[in-house]
């Protein structure tokens, strides 16, 4: 009896055994060698798995530029100092970065913008913009000034002051966190050495931003005449520049009335 059981088991345990040493002979001699290309790089990046540069984290955007399938500089947060490094030991010839920044198309703080009444729900802007107004603000596009930007930011570099988020410069990287969480899609990008900026996103006639904001723009097109090379125009209600004419000669923020086109 004792003996039928034990046949069996013994048989058993040895297929097992054997197998083991097959599969454990197969994952060496088959195994895919990591690119040691993808940890050199990991190792220079900041490791905030922001995504910034489009990937989930910083491992997946290590693997695809090892792979070819994403390029050297691509990680915001990392900036020059990482580009080159990656650029060095991946023998790329590389070029100097145009570093971006965001920044918040709103000007109205407490003392320039009117209020509807005093709110007090959920500190988020998400849950406020879904009020009837828009949020407690007489302009229907002016930034909330909850902080949800701030919040989402991974870097510090977003503060609220006076009622509205200010973008705090040499902290950015340009991850873009603030930009998807805005509900009223106030925050952009752009490059530094662009540095004039409309600091407001309404689509209103001029008479009625005047009568909710003291610095929002009006669409009088005194930015539009004056600007010698031609790079701004007003359409929608609104000032837009075009950067890749503007020389940032600041002759649009000189004659702007309401004192919206400021250099950041």
């Amino acid at each position: 009896m004792l003996e039928g059981i034990l046949y069996p088991v013994l048989t058993v345990g040895a297929l097992a055994l054997v197998f083991g040493i097959i599969l454990g002979f197969s994952a060496k001699k088959f195994a895919v060698q990591p690119d040691p290309n993808v940890k050199r790089i990991i190792n220079v990046l900041p490791g905030a798995n922001c995504g910034g540069c489009g990937f989930p984290g910083c491992a997946v955007f290590a693997e695809r530029v090892a792979q070819g399938q994403a390029g050297y500089n691509g990680c915001p947060p990392g900036g020059q100092a990482a580009a080159l490094e990656i650029a060095k030991f991946m023998g790329i010839d590389a070029s100097p970065l145009n570093r971006k920044t965001a920044f918040v198309k709103c000007g109205g703080t407490n003392d320039n913008i009117k209020r509807n009444y005093i709110y007090d729900g959920p500190k988020s802007c998400v849950s406020a913009s879904q009020l009837a107004t828009g949020g407690n603000k007489s302009c229907e596009y002016s930034c909330i000034g909850l902080g949800s930007c701030q919040n989402a930011c991974p870097f510090s570099a977003i503060k609220i002051a006076a009622g509205i988020a200010v973008v705090i410069g040499e902290k950015c990287t340009a991850c873009g966190k603030c930009v998807s969480v805005c509900p009223k899609n106030l925050i952009e990008t752009a490059l530094d050495k662009n540095r004039v900026r409309v600091l407001c996103n309404s689509r209103e006639k001029g008479n009625l931003v005047r009568a909710h904001c003291r610095a929002g723009c009006i669409a009088c097109k005194i930015c539009q005449k004056n600007c010698p090379e031609g790079a701004i125009t007003v359409e929608d209600n609104i000032a837009r520049i075009d950067y890749e004419r503007c020389t940032s000669c600041m002759e649009c923020a000189r004659k702007c009335p309401m004192k919206t086109i400021k250099a950041l």
